[in-house]
């Protein structure tokens, strides 16, 4: 039978391999806007117009498709180019961040726009939330994708050296939209050999023997690599610009494995399909050990030792207790802070595993490229990676390799949320293209996503809070016991960060904390946004609600009375970091506005009869950068044509950092936009960048970009100045030339000058910046409920969100970090959890089994934004990235207790909990047994 398909009006004869979905047969023949985010049919990110119906490509066999029409998502514009008007909508309103699954809700949307007023038009148009249940974003919090579906637009254009705090589009928008941004695996690359990983079935055992002899005899395997392959060097998967920052427990391939779907051995073959029958095919023997899935349990004496044999040469601080890291500290004496106090309350909170769910899922592709000068060959990584310079400088070390026979780069990153500040591909790719000197990809499955990556740590705290009756904090105690998994990568960070800020928000004489990140053989913790923050605040914030409640104060209140404020030290029982100061004050700003929300909200006027309402408040606080250095390098440089170029290290996956360096540069340069092409997330661009974590792209990374500019701007005044015998103060800068004394000289005409006069070195600056001093960022959160007693229903009548950002660079890309940001914390507060069974095996290990939140899920988040300018930030800037995910949980939870009377202390909140609950408390009013 001949085949033949017409994609975006281009026949293709290739017949389809057996069971092949459209989404691979696309993909293989160029079509890179069809993303792979789940393969399951629960995302969207692959959705296609098939004769022009939408369909996900992943569930659909690619022999359906014969003599049929496909179009994908760069089909879309006109042959002219002209986009599609859903397309420019989408462009208009920045309905995207990361990008990965616009192209799913462009095709969509286009969809269903072609059905409108048609006899097949169901309305779906006008109930997004129905249309938009098969399709999943992950960054926006959906708002921006509502305004670009119904034609609202938020960009603007402003003129030259005025782009600073202007809602400027990102630079990659128009192929974001066209499909023709390049993601990870969005390459040819010639000869590629695919891996596949064989996992443990197994919480704790030892390797004893490996048989590959089956698997390399099936046609197509080129290599299996277990731990007899692997070296023996250990070290962390986690990456920070200190690598003592965390325990050495890591192997490539280790014979110890720790957790149920811990990689055991990689088959490299010429296709996903025989790499897959070879895993299938090899025969291990193992050695059961005792196991250990409970942190408290874990740190008992003669418990099971997941890392027997380490201990303080690896960094770990008990070995025999299972403890990867501790802290313990007190100021005052909290017994006599307790013993002062009108009321003392103590409770226990717990917060569950949650998946970074980037829909780009962890992998890489390494290969070979001949050097510039000619000399051989080196090694290019091309990663979805957070931190590009860090994860070259863990490969070199890790395979003796010098860094200049290494390149790492990063293409556009679909999602990150923590979940890539990690080693977690690149390791074992690598290993596998030095031994077969061949390129090797491996891209994680959205199973291996959920259980051979990462999660949020599970916190349990248990605090205990003081007050006189005058409602001033006397006492806070907590302690915090994290559970970190089988590795300790980011374990004792996040520990340690979760006891800081927490503390110092509010002023106490008496303060103690005891703080343990413990092993366990469950899959290993990680980076998540907030840093362990987002755990702890529930708590803190919780208890700060009921301690109000118990004095009769009103919660807000009682914060305002007990908070830090400009000028306070912070203080906790930890120390301080003499680098952190509040260089700006917003809170009180914050505070301000929950409380107007507050005072004008009328949301309970439609609620149903019987429903009961309630409102609730939290508040966070935030170091605007990591501690113990943030590095940042970047080059400014004027180009032949006149316009300009930056190179810096910092990746970009949605978090809008390439706009605001863009936006900065524009600034100090006097032009615009347009003119300035931006290069970055490549270790052959700049010499150094940490990376894009810790909310850092605008405060460092940023600020090593201003510096650059700034420094560029007056070479070039001082070479206009001298090249035209005028004084320099009568040069002034536009956005295509200088004007001295009434003389124009294009940019173009000064480099031309420059080379001639040998002066190139007056064309380029470069900035850095060392991430210190480091300043604090406020939100406060607010939202308004109702609950239905006989179900347990919530809706969110109305959600408030307070930001201390400092100067904001771009409204419209902030306020997307912070919707964002509360709509994946919703999703924790709300539903999402990564379940384990008794043996530590992930059991939720899809979108439909983990429950994500859908348009239907997140309300409009109305984001405010406070008048404060930060005296260590870049032009005043702040970071907001990570923290407005950390007020969200426990202001739910209180507004969840005013409607309720009932105090939840575990996340997630979810329905039947609510139900069981309320339950139980009407069965005790009324002196019966609940359920």
């Amino acid at each position: 039978m001949s085949f033949i398909i017409r994609v975006n009006d281009r026949p293709f004869d290739a017949e389809p391999r057996a069971g092949q979905c459209l989404r691979t047969y696309l993909r293989e023949r160029g079509w890179f806007g069809v993303k792979k985010g789940c393969d399951a049919g629960d995302c969207g990110a692959c959705t296609v117009h098939v004769d022009g119906e939408p369909v996900h490509s992943c569930l659909y066999p690619a022999v359906r498709a014969q003599g049929r029409s496909v179009t994908t998502v760069e089909g879309l514009a006109a042959k002219d180019g002209e986009l599609h008007p859903v397309q420019q909508r989408f462009l208009d309103a920045q309905g995207f961040q990361c990008g990965f699954c616009t192209a799913g809700f462009l095709m969509t949307t286009a969809a269903l726009e072609e059905e409108k007023g048609s006899v097949h038009d169901d309305g779906k148009l006008d109930d997004l939330p129905r249309a938009f249940k098969g399709n999943i974003c992950r960054c926006t919090g959906y708002r921006a994708i509502e305004d670009a579906v119904r034609g609202v637009r938020h960009t603007e254009r402003p003129c030259a050296g005025k782009a600073v705090g202007k809602n400027l589009g990102a630079p990659a928008g128009p192929q974001v939209v066209t499909g023709t941004a390049r993601y990870t695996f969005d390459v040819d690359v010639p000869g590629l050999l695919h891996m596949k990983l064989l996992r443990s079935p197994h919480p704790h055992a030892r390797v004893v023997a490996i048989d590959t002899s089956a698997a390399l005899r099936v046609p197509g395997v080129q290599a299996v690599l277990t731990h007899e392959d692997a070296p023996a060097t250990l070290y962390s998967s986690a990456r920070h610009e200190h690598p003592t920052e965390d325990p050495d427990d890591t192997r490539v391939l280790d014979d110890v494995v720790r957790y149920v779907g811990q990689r055991v051995a990689a088959v490299v073959a010429d296709s996903e399909q025989a790499a897959e029958e070879g895993c299938r095919r090899i025969e291990v023997t193992y050695e059961q050990l005792p196991y250990v899935t409970d942190p408290e349990e874990a740190m008992r004496s003669g418990a099971p030792v997941v890392h027997a044999g380490k201990g303080p040469r690896e960094r770990i601080a008990r070995v025999e207790n299972n403890v990867a890291g501790e802290v313990h500290g007190e100021t005052g004496s909290v017994d006599d802070g307790f013993a002062e106090a009108a009321v003392v309350h103590e409770e226990t909170f717990r917060t569950q595993r949650v998946q970074h769910a980037s829909l780009e899922t962890h992998g890489c592709v390494a290969y070979f490229e001949p050097k510039e000068d000619g000399g051989g060959e080196r090694l290019t990584v091309r990663s979805s990676t957070q931190t590009p310079f860090l994860t070259r400088r863990a490969l070199c070390a890790l395979y003796g390799l010098p860094e200049d026979e290494v390149r790492v780069v990063a293409g556009r990153v679909g999602g990150g949320f923590g979940g890539k500040q990690e080693m977690l591909a690149e390791d074992i790719v690598t290993l596998a293209a030095l031994k077969l000197r061949r390129p090797v990809k491996l891209e994680f499955t959205r199973a291996e996503q959920f259980y051979g990556a990462t999660t949020r740590h599970p916190f349990t705290i248990r605090i205990k809070l003081g007050a006189r009756a005058d409602g001033t904090l006397t006492a806070i105690q907590m302690r915090v016991v994290s559970n970190t998994g089988a590795y300790g990568n980011h374990g004792p960070g996040v520990m340690f960060h979760s006891v800081g800020e927490s503390f110092a928000i509010y002023r106490a004489p008496h303060k103690k904390v005891d703080a343990y990140a413990v092993y366990t053989n469950t899959v290993p913790s990680g980076a998540f946004r907030g840093y362990g923050l987002g755990q702890t605040t529930f708590a803190v914030e919780s208890a700060m609600d009921e301690v109000a409640r118990r004095l009769g104060m009103d919660p807000l209140a009682f914060r305002e009375k007990n908070v830090i404020g400009p000028g306070d030290h912070m203080v906790t029982p930890i120390g301080h970091d003499d680098d952190l100061y509040i260089a700006s004050y917003g809170l009180d700003q914050c505070l301000s506005v929950v409380r107007s929300a507050i005072a004008e909200d009328r949301s309970t006027e439609d609620v149903p009869e019987g429903w009961l309402t309630g409102q609730g408040s939290a508040m966070a606080m935030i170091a605007t950068a990591p501690p113990n250095g943030h590095y940042a390098d970047a080059t400014v440089s004027l180009l032949a044509d006149g316009t300009y170029d930056i190179a810096v290290g910092t990746a970009e996956f949605g978090n809008g950092t390439t706009t605001v360096h863009k936006q900065i540069t524009a600034g100090a340069l006097h032009t615009t936009v347009d003119r300035i092409a931006v290069r970055q997330s490549d270790t052959d661009v700049v010499r150094h960048d940490t990376g894009a974590f810790g909310s850092a792209g605008t405060v460092v990374a940023g600020k090593a970009v201003l510096l650059a500019a700034d420094s560029l701007a007056g070479r070039l005044k001082t070479f206009a100045a001298r090249y035209t015998g005028v004084p320099r103060h009568l040069c002034t800068l536009d956005a295509e030339a200088f004007d001295c004394a009434g003389r124009s000289v294009t940019l173009k005409e000064l480099y031309e000058a420059a080379h001639a006069q040998g002066a190139q070195s007056e064309l380029t600056a470069d900035g850095y910046w060392g991430g210190s001093p480091r300043s604090v960022a406020f939100n406060a959160q607010w939202f308004r409920v109702a609950v239905d007693p006989q179900t347990g229903e919530m809706r969110i009548l109305r959600s408030v969100h307070a930001a201390d950002a400092g100067k904001v660079m771009n409204p419209l890309q902030c306020r997307g970090q912070v919707e964002g940001g509360v709509a994946q914390a919703l999703g924790a507060t709300l539903f999402e959890t990564v379940r384990v069974d008794e043996r530590g095996e992930v059991t939720t290990a899809a979108f439909r089994r983990y429950r994500l939140p859908q348009y239907a899920d997140v309300p409009r988040t109305e984001v405010h934004f406070m008048e404060t300018s930060d005296s260590t930030g870049p032009l005043g800037a702040k970071s907001m990235s990570e923290s407005p995910f950390n007020p969200v949980a426990p202001a739910f939870a209180n507004a969840l207790f005013d409607a309720t009377g009932i105090r939840f202390t575990e996340l997630p909140v979810t329905r039947d909990r609510v139900w069981l609950a309320m339950n139980r408390q009407a069965a005790a009013r009324r002196g019966e047994t609940s359920l």
